[in-house]
């Protein structure tokens, strides 16, 4: 029988954990002098100081490119047209949910925050999350993806970054409905997983989101024809059954190996998904469940994270990562 999720909240406020470093507004002086390149992208604020048009895909990937530049210790970062672009602030604040709990096992005398190997499910040709966890956390990645260009795209950007050197390994996964074997031996055993998984269900689904999306950017030009300012291929933003359809496949494959991680999570971007992916946990009889809610400006989203035993066993024996 699982546990009832816990819900956890973020950062005092619901603004982004205590340890990102995005807080306030972005550092464009300081941005420009390390990337040249965002230069001519940079506009007045209308509140004053400065900003980007994130309505100009474009200008979006020059500030992706400064932040990591700056920030995450790369000398390269680039993206494939039409490749997902994605803010760095609420990836990053999903890292630092997911270094708490482990934190937490290592409280409770586990050593495993300084040896995290994190298996990233879909990881895309951004290589987002293992740039990021290797640069806030120093932690070693292996990255999975369908599309077989992405792969070949996040080899490229780890083979052009010497910080990134032997921390990340990018493999194809070759059946879209598979979420772990194909691409990770069964054997094979992870701190922790992390997934983005595509939200939505159809093409149509996720034009109306980014229609949405730009609304809220808020400066008061129509957005009646969407501009993918983040990107996204079809695979990034949308599978069969959206985000809870995903999700229900990733829990019962997790329970058929539930070795392969000592947590299992992923993001969830609809409140109304939550329900289903109670039950679907309670079904897989999930040990423990926890529900991390996190707040971005006007974009609400929460972790959902289960194991299935806890600290220490599984299965009935000790395990050791």
């Amino acid at each position: 029988m699982s546990s009832a999720p816990k819900d956890v909240h973020g950062a005092a406020g619901g603004g982004l954990h205590p340890r990102n470093r995005h807080h306030g507004r972005y550092d464009f002086p300081r941005l420009v002098a390390v990337y040249p390149g965002l230069r001519s992208f940079v506009i007045p604020h209308p509140d004053g100081g400065d900003t980007v048009d994130f309505f100009d895909p474009a200008a979006v990937v020059a500030l992706n490119r400064a932040l990591l530049l700056a920030d995450y210790g790369l000398v390269f970062w680039d993206l494939p047209a039409g490749a997902l672009c994605p803010p760095i602030p609420g990836r990053v604040d999903y890292l630092h949910h997911v270094a708490d709990l482990l934190a937490e096992d290592r409280g409770a005398g586990r050593k495993t925050y300084e040896k995290v190997r994190v298996l990233d499910i879909g990881m895309g040709a951004n290589c987002i999350y293992p740039i990021l966890g290797v640069g806030e956390y120093g932690w070693r990645f292996v990255g999975t993806d369908t599309d077989a260009g992405s792969v070949t795209w996040a080899k490229k950007l780890v083979a052009a970054n010497p910080s990134l050197k032997d921390r990340i390994e990018c493999r194809h996964q070759p059946l879209a409905e598979d979420v772990f074997s194909g691409a990770v031996r069964e054997t094979e055993r992870f701190t922790v997983s992390v997934c983005n998984p595509p939200f939505h269900a159809s093409a149509a689904e996720a034009e109306s989101g980014t229609v949405r999306k730009l609304r809220n950017l808020g400066d008061g030009r129509s957005a009646e024809q969407p501009i993918l300012n983040f990107g996204g291929r079809s695979n990034e933003l949308w599978c069969a059954g959206g985000e809870v359809g995903f999700v229900h496949r990733m829990i019962a494959q997790s329970a058929a190996r539930p070795e392969q991680c000592r947590w299992f999570t992923t993001l969830v971007s609809k409140r109304a998904s939550l329900p289903a992916i109670e039950r679907a946990l309670h079904s897989a009889k999930a040990a423990e469940v926890r529900i991390i809610t996190m707040t971005h400006g006007q974009k609400h989203s929460r972790i959902v994270a289960w194991r299935f035993a806890k600290p220490g066993r599984v299965g009935g024996r000790a395990i050791l990562l």
